[in-house]
């Protein structure tokens, strides 16, 4: 049995999600924390791991959330990818932030 991933279960439809484009391999959803107006997720919806990403789908998530990045925030955005427990990663389902709608500010340093 596949361990729980609420990612897998909004793309599946068991769970709700905000839904803001999918194609047959790509999903972008809202992220349910609201720390910057714009805070999306992109993702394959097939479940893999961030390395996994990374590896063989960053070309088509990674186009993917550059073009809605430069639409919903045209003074600027991030795409930003967490990995691992020291880099904040929360959710197994690899995925890329969307950040924007505000200036972001300087980097943490």
């Amino acid at each position: 049995m596949q361990p729980y991933c609420v990612f897998c279960n909004i793309v599946a439809g068991h769970e709700p999600g905000n839904i803001v484009y999918q194609d047959d391999e790509i999903i972008v959803i809202q992220n349910i924390l609201r720390w910057f107006p714009i805070m999306l997720l992109a993702m394959t919806k097939k479940h893999t791991t961030q390395a996994e990403l990374w590896a063989n789908h960053i070309g088509h998530v990674g186009q993917v959330a550059a073009e809605i990045g430069r639409q919903l925030c045209p003074g600027g955005y991030r795409l930003v990818s967490n990995f691992g427990y020291d880099g904040m990663q929360s959710q197994e389902h690899g995925h890329v932030h969307i950040l924007g709608g505000t200036f972001l500010g300087h980097y943490a340093g």
